[in-house]
């Protein structure tokens, strides 16, 4: 096992390497009087120096293997540039934003998981009958609806008639009261901050703000996760070992939960890691729809604003995301299933 680890952990440069080579060459597309703001530091170089001038400065005049390493060096000082339409550091509007996508993402991850889990599970074992076909029919209406569209009809329900679960991340009476300085920020996660500060108002208030988009994202996952759960039980159910085990007069529960279950989750943990990616790398279209400000919708905006800084430095952290996300899936793969620690 922790040989296994070992391998993954010193082939973790290589990746990173990889992907920096990856954004590098995406960023070498442009000319170099828009790769510029990548290297400001703060709007005032625009007014005092010309463009040429910093083209110079910041060499982006030199050969390209000259300008991946003077790239390479400000990323590790954790320099992105200055993005111009956060009007902030790209470093610092990832800092601000990531915490309401985590929020996001740790209310979302747990019901979504469990959820399509245990659904999957049941339509299984309830093969072509009319529980296992109501689910598939749940699934293929979740997973063929478009989130913008099931978010939308969430919103004018909840919020347009009902006025349950309003968009944003907070009612304007709670940001102002967070805006203080009486309200300390901890993790800059409104319902753990909250809970801190002894508010269990705003508490309540960010839980309300984040129900809406929450059931965006967990129906759409339920019914991806449901299809992925169903189709591996039902060919793992069909293994020679499970037949064994029926014979040798184990129960069905048993059956299920040692024999079927765990082997099934192997498909099952690679579809959440991706979905935990998904929800950490910001869900874009979800929290444009609710106005949710974290990182999807940072990037969102920086791309209509054709703010090159800000989307290379998003699309960078997406990618070190990515890597690290898909470490920890290989580590429990050699726990799911023994097998792969052996290969």
């Amino acid at each position: 096992m922790l040989t296994y680890i070992a391998r993954r952990l010193l082939f973790l440069p290589v990746v990173l390497i990889g992907v920096t080579l990856m954004i590098f060459v995406a960023m070498s597309f442009l000319s170099p009087y828009q790769l510029v703001s990548t290297y400001i530091k703060s709007p005032e170089e625009l007014k005092n120096q010309s463009l040429d001038d910093l083209v110079r400065k910041y060499g982006l005049d030199q050969p390209v293997h000259v300008r991946y390493i003077n790239w390479i060096k400000n990323l590790l000082k954790g320099d992105l540039g200055y993005s111009v339409s956060a009007n902030m550091h790209v470093a610092e509007a990832i800092a601000k934003r990531f915490p309401a996508t985590v929020e996001l993402a740790l209310f979302a991850i747990i019901p979504v998981i469990l959820g399509g889990i245990w659904l999957g599970t049941i339509s299984a074992k309830h093969y072509n009958k009319p529980l296992d076909h109501l689910s598939r029919v749940f699934a293929i209406v979740g997973w063929s609806l478009p989130d913008f569209v099931f978010g939308l009809i969430l919103l004018m329900v909840f919020y347009g008639v009902l006025g349950w679960f309003p968009p944003g991340r907070l009612s304007m009476w709670a940001d102002t009261i967070v805006l203080t300085g009486d309200f300390v920020r901890y993790t800059g996660m409104n319902t753990v901050d909250a809970l801190l500060n002894r508010r269990p108002d705003i508490f309540w208030d960010a839980v309300r703000h984040l129900i809406a988009p929450v059931m965006t994202l967990a129906y759409l996952w339920w019914a991806y996760l449901l299809r992925i759960t169903r189709s591996s039980m039902l060919e793992v159910m069909n293994k020679d070992y499970v037949r064994t085990a029926r014979a040798k007069g184990l129960t069905e529960k048993v059956v299920m939960n040692r024999h079927v279950r765990r082997n099934a989750l192997i498909p099952v943990a690679t579809v959440s890691g991706s979905m935990v990616l998904g929800l950490l790398g910001g869900v874009v279209i979800v929290e444009t729809v609710f106005d949710y400000k974290g990182l999807g919708l940072l990037t969102a905006t920086g791309a209509q604003q054709l703010d090159y800084t800000l989307v290379l430095g998003t699309t960078l952290f997406y990618g070190l995301l990515l890597v690290l996300i898909n470490l920890v899936v290989d580590v429990l793969y050699a726990v799911i299933d023994p097998r792969v620690r052996l290969e």
